[in-house]
């Protein structure tokens, strides 16, 4: 990577990157090395950046189509916070319905896949960041497809898996969503496997908002579910990411599960400001 310092984090995944500044526009030489960084890596971390919500949405665009938050049903907004800083500087506790709300993300996930083009690529940016907990913990399933044997890769490879969003945030609360929220995002059909477009890899396709496999019963779905999640987070496939302030992180939607080890909102700030890059299509559009 030509100006760019590349170094691993994790044996299966993940990599610090320095030797850029993500708020200025980048060459089209540097966004093709961070593409292929991405498709290599999943994981990509730029330690020590200054960006702002201007410079995050450029950035956005330059990596793809920037993804409207599913959240804010009726307008357009690029953007999601992740902690309890509000935009005026209030801070919301631990017992507030919009902090309660985002422990969902503290289940095993990939952001949007229960969109009918799931998410692509997730950029976060903190600036605020609590001194104890708050990490996020990210798994690789490409690595976890790669362990299976070949029988089972036969068997995976043809399934189909339904992501309900509703499923999934009900385990928080069982009126998380909205009735506008639930009938804007129904239940999709995704493949159980998907291969990157541009290196032919192949990985599962999993997360909390898997409700089932197609034409499956509940408890076979379950048990097929749970034993490859189970799998896959065991703890030495795990990269635990503590944030610091100027972190700028890219992961790769496609093939990454990640899941917030939670801090204490009553004692702690936390601001960090998500943006998504769409995907290029429904996963049972992609090649197999």
């Amino acid at each position: 990577m030509t100006g760019l310092h590349c170094e691993k984090l994790h044996e299966e995944f993940g990599a610090t990157i320095t030797g850029v500044d993500l708020s200025k526009r980048l060459s089209a030489k540097v966004v093709q090395q961070i593409q292929a960084a991405i498709d290599t890596y999943s994981f990509v971390h730029f330690p020590s950046q200054t960006m702002d919500d201007a410079a995050q949405l450029a950035l956005t665009r330059q990596l793809g189509e920037a993804e409207p938050s599913h959240t804010d049903v009726g307008t357009v907004n690029y953007f999601g916070t992740i902690g309890n800083v509000q935009s005026d500087g209030t801070v919301l506790g631990s017992t507030d319905k919009k902090t309660v709300f985002l422990t969902g993300n503290n289940m095993w996930h990939s952001d949007a896949s229960f969109k009918p083009v799931p998410a692509f690529l997730s950029i976060m940016c903190a600036y605020e960041t609590p001194s104890e907990g708050g990490a996020t913990m990210f798994v690789s399933l490409r690595s976890a497809y790669d362990r299976l044997s070949t029988e089972r890769k036969q068997q995976l490879d043809p399934l189909i898996a339904i992501h309900d969003y509703v499923y999934s945030r009900s385990k928080v609360a069982p009126d998380a969503v909205s009735p506008e929220m639930a009938a804007s995002l129904p239940p999709v059909r995704q493949r159980l496997v998907r291969a990157n477009p541009n290196t032919g890899v192949k990985n599962l396709f999993l997360g909390s908002h898997v409700r089932e496999i197609e034409s499956w019963g509940e408890a076979d779905s379950r048990a097929l579910l749970d034993e490859l999640t189970e799998e896959a987070i065991r703890p030495e496939h795990i990269y635990s990411h503590v944030w610091q302030p100027g972190d700028v992180v890219f992961w790769d939607n496609r093939c990454l599960l990640h899941a917030g080890a939670g801090y204490d909102a009553d004692r702690f700030r936390r601001y960090m400001r998500q943006t998504r890059v769409s995907g290029a299509c429904s996963t049972l559009e992609e090649a197999a």
